[in-house]
């Protein structure tokens, strides 16, 4: 498991850590967050039909940036806890996004227990060669507050799209 670290401007009384577990076969990233915390204590959207849908990030929701080693393109993922997921495709840093082709819709399964929030995601997806990942999270609490999760956090206000975050290299299976 790898830990998120909130963004120091923007810390959370309701949870005390995020986990995240990467799985990589051939074509199919196997993702798994876990929450720890007054989970009670954070807005979580209510579950809905697995459907893409934009603008998950402004609420809590769970996300992955993947960047091939080469180039500056990449591909941001949005997994909410509703189920509901969203990818889309950048050539370069915040530069032309548009929907992702190369990611199909993804299975995500959420597991709301006491104290603990799990949300689990596999997703098809064709983009050969090794990645630099970014592993981030929104946590929105019932106040309206967010707080933001990542790997690292390389700029003094939260910046989930700067390449600096990418910092998992996760190799392309042999």
């Amino acid at each position: 498991m790898i830990e998120l670290v909130p963004h120091p401007t923007t810390p959370t009384p309701w949870l005390r850590a995020i986990e995240v577990e990467v799985r990589r076969t051939a074509r199919r990233l196997v993702l798994r967050y876990v929450a720890k915390g007054d989970i009670e204590g954070l807005d979580l959207p209510p579950a809905a039909t697995p459907a893409r849908t934009d603008e998950l990030w402004k609420r809590t929701c769970f996300e992955a940036f993947l960047m091939p080693q080469e180039g500056s393109a990449y591909v941001e993922l949005n997994l909410s806890p509703s189920t509901e997921w969203a990818a889309y495709a950048f050539d370069a840093e915040r530069q032309g996004m548009r929907p992702a082709e190369a990611v199909r819709p993804p299975l995500v399964v959420t597991r709301n227990r006491e104290r603990r929030l799990e949300l689990s995601a596999t997703i098809d997806l064709d983009l050969p060669g090794d990645w630099r990942v970014g592993l981030t999270a929104v946590i929105e609490d019932k106040s309206g507050a967010k707080s933001y999760w990542a790997l690292s956090h390389p700029r003094d206000v939260p910046d989930f799209h700067n390449p600096g975050g990418f910092t998992l290299v996760v190799p392309e299976p042999a």
